[in-house]
């Protein structure tokens, strides 16, 4: 049995509300505005996700962050997993990205975690996409119940609890 109905058609453009930002479907060719966004904010990236995804690496390059990009452009295709890139209007720079999986561990039935820039910690521009992905994923994914990792749960606590068969 699949994660998603068989009938499930993601989105492909959500606006960010209140900002000129927007998230959509990550792809291949966003690797030379993804890379220096991940490794510009390696250090807190790696807080947040290295204890449970070994992510990003101190010595990732950038034609590992491509080949990182084509497995999630292909898994999305294939709805197995969901990485949208929150991007500026003119889609000229990675922002931050959206993570939207099946569970990994018991007790949900979609994963979810979501990040941006250094450069946006603690603004308008990292409220905003707080505000707006519980909403978005209640409205337009068909989860009964998702799972915001470092957000409802934290990712220590998520890392003790049963696999998902």
């Amino acid at each position: 049995m699949s994660w998603l109905p068989d009938d499930f058609v993601h989105p492909v453009h959500v606006p960010v509300p209140g900002t000129a930002l927007h998230l959509r479907p990550i792809r291949e060719a966003d690797t030379p505005l993804d890379y220096p966004a991940v490794m510009g904010s390696r250090e807190r990236l790696w807080e947040i996700f290295g204890p449970a995804w070994a992510w990003p690496a101190e010595t990732m390059t950038e034609e590992e962050d491509r080949l990182d990009l084509v497995r999630h452009e292909q898994e999305i295709a294939a709805h197995k997993s969901f990485n949208y890139a929150l991007l500026d209007a003119q889609e000229t720079a990675v922002l931050g990205c959206v993570y939207i999986d099946p569970p990994e561990r018991t007790g949900s039935d979609g994963e979810v975690s979501w990040w941006v820039v250094d450069g946006l910690v603690g603004g308008e521009a990292e409220r905003a996409p707080d505000a707006l992905v519980p909403q978005w994923i209640a409205a337009d994914w068909p989860f009964l119940r998702p799972r915001y990792l470092g957000r409802d749960i934290t990712w220590q606590d998520w890392l003790g609890l049963p696999r998902a068969s």
